[in-house]
């Protein structure tokens, strides 16, 4: 019985697909005719241009005759638009980042900002006022970081600076480096991981009281 549905729900999944293809089809006539006129060129001047009997390329806008890449690349050219325009770019999917559940690691609670796995990644991070000894690190890759609130305490070589809200650093992840509250008060940051990517940039100040080499 399960066997019967799971073919029937693979034929209904095949019909719908056609549908599609068959809707999608049926929009590139009028469409190439639109984009024609927008242009104000004519049957007999884009056949010039394209090689393309003035016949074909009636049918073509008519429906009457299917359209194929041998067909479309050279219209595309010759009205100088991506050959999606013709067929009809497919529709953009909502690029809002839905709420992940936060994670917390070594005190910190973190919220995954980004929705692919692997290359750069993205988080917002809040680390709750503590006081703490450093404990400089080092790994592969580029971190950017970001205060949204708060001050953040970064060592990262001989530089020992803190953060203040609205300011950015970037660093090479291979110099030991660490970064965390200054045990004045929470602290909220974008962090940003990644193996490459374009820098941002930095402007760090020297922490009260101490020095940047």
């Amino acid at each position: 019985m399960s066997e019967h549905r799971s073919h029937r729900d693979h034929g209904n999944r095949e019909e719908r697909r056609e549908r599609d293809t068959e809707g999608v089809l049926a929009e590139v006539g009028p469409r190439l005719r639109r984009i024609r006129k927008e242009r104000g060129a004519t049957l007999a001047g884009l056949s010039t241009a394209t090689g393309i009997s003035v016949s074909t390329l009636s049918r073509l806008e008519s429906g009457l005759r299917k359209p194929s890449l041998e067909l479309l690349l050279p219209i595309a050219r010759a009205h100088q638009v991506p050959l999606d325009e013709l067929v009809g770019a497919p529709q953009v999917g909502d690029p809002r980042v839905r709420a992940a559940k936060p994670i917390v690691m070594h005190g910190r609670t973190h919220w995954p900002l980004t929705r692919q796995p692997g290359g750069l990644q993205a988080y917002k991070v809040l680390e709750p006022r503590r006081k703490q000894e450093p404990e400089p690190r080092i790994h592969e890759g580029y971190e950017w970081l970001y205060v949204l609130s708060g001050r953040l305490r970064l060592v990262l070589g001989d530089h020992d600076v803190v953060l203040d809200a609205g300011e950015a650093a970037e660093f090479d992840t291979r110099v030991p480096h660490w970064f965390g509250s200054t045990g004045e008060g929470p602290v909220e940051f974008l962090s940003l991981f990644g193996p490459q990517g374009e820098r941002m940039h930095v402007r760090a100040r020297p922490r009260r009281g101490g020095r940047d080499d």
